[in-house]
């Protein structure tokens, strides 16, 4: 096991480092062996109003953050993403001990990260109002300005992607940030505060709380002087968010929800491609993908083929210790390993034939086998509900209208993908299909520019790109009275 030096264990709020106001603390676990890592500061609602209260001092309009000019907000986001990539190695070990993700690809995400911070570190100086040809003796125009104070709660799956998806936007906007991580994996959360601190961001600006979502998260989403919510997880969690950020004040809301995202695969693919794009799009991140493209449909002309190949790129995955050259490591805790271990019962029991893995893997630590189901149909469980690990169900199709309806048979909306050679097949399904990505002969390829988001119960709002940073702005319309032109 490689040693992972954990620096940071307490709350940070206005640049300080504090224990729990109830001086509680929860252990975070090592999903490889079930061990405890270390103990992690529990915030709830006292440490929550503290963060509120350092948070609106920060974004005062005499703050030393809001005097700030625009472009010296990008100049600290570019160090923080320097910073950030040169300590990328430790930063991908202590997430790949917090959540299970080989070393390889978290280190990645962490070079992604940065790219993320980038892009929205070039916007700070270029948010722009307009001059507006309004009727009558007037001027108008309007102003681009930070939402305010922002509480943001974010996953287990991707945790340094998912923090520099809310934080850049936010601090390119000059908002000022309360931000949640998930109870499971608090450590780099922290870790990238110190970083923040480090490079100089005024006191206030970024706070980071763990803690329990009925806690700390609900406390959060309930405060009266928090402007906005952004949170990324569940649907189930996501409808309370809803419910809490109108509670007390009308919060503005971002949510980045549930998926059960179908690709479709026709007749004139390229199988051996095919395959191993829909492999990706099922298996990335052991199937702990919002977006995770596990409703494969395939033309009943290629079906046959298609189910051996892909069976046989399930059985070749490498599972094991993440900080080995593997491509799957465990998933997050028991409760989800219990959780994806049943859908795979349910598949069995259920009449789908299980043409690779289908059982855990090892007694000690939560690893499942890469696991893929033939001869599913659109009333099984594990083709209804998001299973949020490594399964993969492979269904037939005959026509392209049947797919295009089957495809939209759910209430989720987040992603969707179509393999094929056709031009004209590809964009009329991409058209047609209710999702807020969709992506034509590759999967999940999400970047700082594209916004990313879903339809239906899979979200409100948009995460990256343009859209990105204009959830956290508010418009101001100014009109200016002019003095009546004399007669000549």
């Amino acid at each position: 096991m490689v040693k992972v030096d954990v620096k940071y264990t307490k709350l940070f709020i206005n640049n300080e480092w504090v224990d729990a106001v109830s001086k509680k603390t929860f252990a975070t676990i090592n999903p490889q062996d079930e061990t405890v890592i270390t103990q992690v500061a529990e915030g709830d609602k006292a440490d929550i109003d503290l963060a509120v209260a350092a948070a609106k001092k920060a974004f005062h309009r005499y703050s030393e953050w809001r005097k700030m000019d625009a472009s010296q907000r990008g100049l600290l986001m570019l160090k923080l993403a320097d910073l950030m990539a040169s300590q990328a190695r430790y930063l991908a070990e202590l997430e790949t001990l917090d959540c299970g993700k080989p070393v390889k690809i978290a280190e990645e995400e962490v070079y992604y990260s940065a790219t993320v911070l980038r892009y929205y570190a070039g916007k700070a100086d270029k948010i722009c109002g307009n001059t507006i040809p309004a009727d009558g003796e007037v001027l108008s125009f309007t102003l681009k300005e930070p939402v305010g104070v922002v509480g943001q709660i974010i996953p287990w799956n991707y945790p340094i992607p998912m923090m520099t998806w809310k934080i850049a936007p936010a601090l390119a906007a000059g908002c000022t940030i309360v931000l949640k991580p998930a109870e499971q994996t608090p450590l780099t959360a922290l870790a990238i505060a110190a970083l923040i601190k480090e490079i100089g961001f005024p006191p206030g600006v970024v706070n980071v709380v763990p803690g329990y979502g009925p806690t700390a998260g609900s406390a959060l989403t309930h405060h009266p002087d928090v402007d906005k919510i952004a949170f990324t997880g569940s649907t189930e969690v996501g409808r309370i968010i809803l419910g809490a950020a109108s509670a007390v004040n009308l919060k503005r809301v971002t949510l980045e929800l549930g998926g059960k995202s179908p690709l479709v695969v026709f007749n004139d693919a390229n199988v051996e491609k095919a395959a191993q794009i829909a492999h990706a799009a099922a298996f990335a991140n052991g199937g702990q993908c919002c977006c995770a493209g596990t409703r494969t449909y395939v033309q009943s002309g290629i079906y046959d083929k298609f189910v051996k190949e892909a069976s046989e790129i399930a059985k070749k995955r490498s599972v094991g210790n993440p900080f080995d050259d593997v491509q799957q490591g465990p998933q997050i805790d028991k409760e989800m390993y219990d959780k994806v271990l049943g859908y795979i019962a349910a598949g069995k029991e259920g009449g789908a034939k299980c043409m690779a893995g289908g059982d855990k893997i090892g007694g000690k630590g939560y690893y499942v086998m890469p696991t893929v189901f033939a001869d599913v149909t659109d009333n099984m469980k594990i083709a209804r509900e998001e299973i949020f690990g490594p399964v993969q169900s492979i269904l037939k199709f005959d026509t392209f209208e049947e797919v295009v309806d089957r495809a939209n048979d759910t209430n989720y909306g987040l992603g969707a993908g179509v393999i094929t050679n056709d031009i004209t097949t590809a964009l009329s399904f991409a058209k047609q299909v209710r999702a807020g990505s969709v992506w034509i002969n590759t999967y999940d390829h999400v970047t700082s520019q594209t916004p990313f988001g879903g339809f239906k119960d899979s979200g409100l709002g948009r995460e990256l790109g343009e859209d990105g940073i204009n959830a956290y702005l508010e418009t101001k319309t100014i009109t200016l009275s002019l003095p009546k032109q004399p007669q000549l």
